[in-house]
């Protein structure tokens, strides 16, 4: 039995339905992956924003995935005599000599010459392992250390780092999330900001899902936020019901797969603080073909955005988007945006 979404994904396909693959929101979007031999990750993000400046970055990932095997235990054999050198008042006190052997290994024989020890150090690499590093061109430098089932069976810790040289800003972050067949926890720190935590923990037995959410500031003890949310989903459909910002927003999502090329989906939304107006949209997603799709949606103030995106050969995908506001047509209130995607 796998473990339920996360807090923030219990509407997640309804979501991506109304929000993912619209590519209007920017006039032009770039992406560049590739990977090189020793399995390094690199992807290249560039946007253009309808108003503003461009906005890029440059990542790197690496994946020590885990090989499932233990390395097999050896003896360890007598480490050879020490040189006679090595007792003369003229040699360095400490000796260190390293050996790489072929299991991926590292040796390290330390002597002493004042009483002779050896000390043999084994190196293994930590497997589950994935670094990333960022460079955005806001110049902020971003570290991303995961470590996923090493600590214990099920948990995930991320730390993230941030240093933005011209501010001589800097961020820390750790992440936990923990997944059990009925339970997805996480709780987010920031180390440096507060110091402030935040937690959310979901429930779910046999597609029917309970969360909550929770916000800690340390430094003033107070409870920053709280946000609770039901939830029902199997492969063909799902349904949420969220209440957020403090319990005053609340929202309710449906998503249904029709067949193996439409699939449809609605959200309702209601701010307490700001009237009894409620806010809606509707979408949906036609598969025209294996390597093409195309999305429409419109929402309750008569914006309507149109998406194509359709996959041009192995490893570039092309997108085309559009949006109108159908109360103001004779008005330059339209947006129009393309992306292009590479993967090598």
């Amino acid at each position: 039995m796998s473990a339920p979404a996360a807090f923030s994904d219990i509407a997640k396909a309804a979501n991506d339905l109304l929000n993912k693959d619209f590519y209007h929101a920017s006039a032009a979007n770039l992406e560049v992956k590739s990977k090189a031999p020793n399995g390094v990750t690199f992807t290249v993000k560039g946007k253009s924003a309808h108003e503003g400046p461009i906005a890029g970055n440059l990542e790197a990932k690496y994946v020590d995935k885990p090989t499932g095997k233990r390395p097999k235990s050896r003896r360890l054999r007598k480490p050879p005599d020490p040189p006679k050198t090595c007792l003369r008042r003229t040699e360095p006190i400490f000796m260190v000599s390293c050996v790489h052997t072929s299991s991926k290994r590292v040796k390290l024989h330390i002597m002493s010459r004042l009483r002779y020890h050896a000390v043999m150090l084994m190196l293994y690499p930590w497997p589950g392992l994935t670094l990333t590093q960022a460079w955005t061109t806001a110049n902020a430098l971003d570290t991303k250390l995961e470590l996923d089932n090493n600590i214990a069976k099920g948990l995930k810790a991320e730390i993230l780092t941030q240093y933005l040289p011209a501010k001589q800003s800097k961020g820390a972050k750790l992440n936990l999330y923990f997944k059990q067949p009925n339970l997805h926890a996480r709780a987010f720190f920031d180390l440096l900001n507060g110091p402030s935590a935040n937690f959310d923990a979901v429930l779910g037995h046999e597609g029917f899902l309970v969360g909550a959410e929770g916000g800690y500031d340390v430094q003033k003890a107070a409870i920053t936020k709280y946000s609770a949310a039901v939830g029902y989903s199997v492969p063909q459909y799902t349904a949420a019901i969220t209440a957020g910002n403090n319990l005053t927003v609340f929202s309710a999502s449906y998503y249904h797969r029709v067949n193996a090329q439409v699939e449809a989906g609605a959200k309702a939304t209601w701010d307490s603080k700001v009237g009894n107006s409620v806010g809606l949209e509707v979408a949906s997603k036609y598969r025209l073909d294996p390597s093409s799709f195309a999305k429409a949606k419109i929402n309750d103030r008569g914006v309507a955005a149109l998406s194509y995106n359709v996959l041009l050969r192995p490893g570039v995908t092309l997108g085309l988007g559009a949006s109108f506001d159908t109360q103001n047509l004779n008005q330059a209130a339209h947006k129009v945006g393309t992306s292009f995607t590479f993967e090598a």
